[in-house]
């Protein structure tokens, strides 16, 4: 279970990625976020938002009903 969940079903880029960046500064070192999302680019931007900000990407997969989920652990 991650230590935070952010729900941007329904939002389209950039969206997801602002309040992904906002949760992760709040998030401690190493720490673990959920972001979950329905927009299909939300693939390559959070690849991206890793590369930028230092997050690990731990999984990313996609439930039977189209939701995305990401999980990421804040560098330490």
């Amino acid at each position: 279970m991650a230590d935070v969940v952010v729900d941007t079903k329904g939002m389209k880029c950039p969206l997801p990625v602002l309040k992904a960046r906002k949760a992760l500064k709040a998030l401690p070192a190493g720490g673990t976020m959920e972001v979950q999302a329905t927009d299909p680019g939300a693939v390559k931007d959070f690849e991206h938002f890793c590369t930028t900000t230092g997050a690990h990407m731990l999984d990313c997969r996609q439930t039977p009903d189209g939701v995305l989920i990401f999980t990421m652990k804040k560098a330490s």
